[in-house]
């Protein structure tokens, strides 16, 4: 195969990289049969990492404005529901064409509205990574949880729990190949799920060998709801279900004391940081650097474009930035180049991948090229 030289790059010089992988990094010696990309004065990063997507969203831009999460989904769950397989493919597209041109080269896209159970929703979201050529975490999204039991979803737009798992498998079969596409188990919400589902997911997961994803800590909302429910907070309820570890990653963490942190951080479980969206829908500050102290994983999330309004990851990085050092009111909180971190190595950590994130040799050659002319 062609050797490809990323060639003049103001940082970090030349690459050069063979069947995908980075081979060599400073000053490489093109050789006879090399195509060489010049990149003079540009700078070359890691693939950002967009670690928490709802991709379908793109159909509700602007909606629901100046409502907290709860009225947001309520209002926005029937028109949700009504949306075909072509619709979600289209706006896949979209979604990851906008990741891509923004320097995303990994997207995990949470998909929990399957309605009438047509699964082969999934297979549209798999076939527009694949035409956009983006690394996909294809998170099988359920909820079991309607309305009429105790849930915030209306009751038609719930699963049965056992055709949720047995679909999550099917999907599993038909996508995932711990490449290019991998496949996720990731029920909803504390609101919109059973325990049964929350269990029988992780013990799935662990059978299949796929990681888990869920919701979590978003809002005082949710935090009062498992109070209420279950007479404990989230992160105790999430250790009885099987739910802490290094194979796990939760959305938001926004809601976390210190002795959950504790209990994350241990076991290493991630963090989808999502910035733009908590502003949005006005649901809190995450502690970023607490939870990166505590050994947590943390990554960025876009969320989805109907509480972000932006489908691009690249703004993300500013928004953490500046939510940091405005919720702990120090200007070094975070620096640039910690962002940077979170948004590439932070959130391939999020997601398993220790050969993602980094420019050195032996890794992936995920990366993207910055124009420098304005520097």
């Amino acid at each position: 195969m062609t050797r490809l030289v990323v060639r003049g790059a103001r940082y970090p010089g030349d690459i050069a990289v063979e069947d995908g992988v980075i081979t060599a990094i400073g000053t490489v010696e093109a050789l006879p049969g090399d195509e060489v990309l010049a990149v003079d004065g540009d700078i070359a990063t890691a693939g950002l990492v967009n670690t928490h997507h709802h991709l379908y969203q793109w159909m509700t831009r602007g909606r629901a404005t100046g409502c907290n999460l709860f009225e947001w989904l309520v209002h926005l769950y029937p028109i949700w529901n009504r949306l075909s397989v072509e619709d979600v493919r289209a706006a896949a597209l979209v979604g990851l064409g906008e990741l891509a041109a923004s320097g995303c080269t990994t997207a995990s896209d949470h998909h929990y509205l399957v309605p009438g159970g047509d699964d082969s929703v999934f297979d549209a979201i798999a076939d527009a990574a694949g035409e956009v050529g983006i690394r996909l975490f294809l998170s099988r999204g359920s909820m079991d949880l309607g309305e009429s039991r105790g849930g915030l979803p209306p009751d038609r737009v719930v699963e049965d729990r056992d055709a949720i798992l047995a679909s999550t498998e099917a999907v599993a079969a038909r996508h995932h190949d711990g490449d290019m596409v991998h496949v996720v188990v990731a029920p909803c919400s504390p609101f919109s799920v059973t325990t049964e589902l929350m269990v029988e997911s992780a013990e799935l997961a662990r059978k299949l060998g796929l990681r888990l994803h869920t919701h979590l800590c978003e809002t005082i909302e949710e935090q009062q709801h498992c109070l209420e429910r279950f007479g404990r907070r989230p992160v105790e309820m999430l250790e009885e279900w099987g739910w802490v570890g290094d194979d796990v990653w939760l959305a938001h963490g926004i809601h976390i004391d210190d002795a959950e942190m504790r209990i994350l951080g241990d076991a290493g479980t991630g963090v989808a940081h999502c910035p733009s969206s908590n502003a949005r829908i006005a649901s809190g500050m995450c502690r970023v650097t607490d939870l990166m102290a505590a050994g947590c994983p943390v990554g960025l999330g876009v969320d989805g474009v109907a509480s972000n309004e932006v489908g691009g990851l690249f703004p993300e990085l500013r928004q953490a930035l500046y939510t940091a050092r405005l919720r702990e009111m120090r200007p070094d909180a975070l620096m640039p180049s910690e962002v940077l971190e979170i948004g590439t190595h932070g959130g391939a950590r999020c997601l398993g991948l220790d050969d993602v994130g980094r420019l050195s040799p032996g890794m992936r050659a995920d990366l993207v090229v910055w124009p420098g002319d304005d520097l």
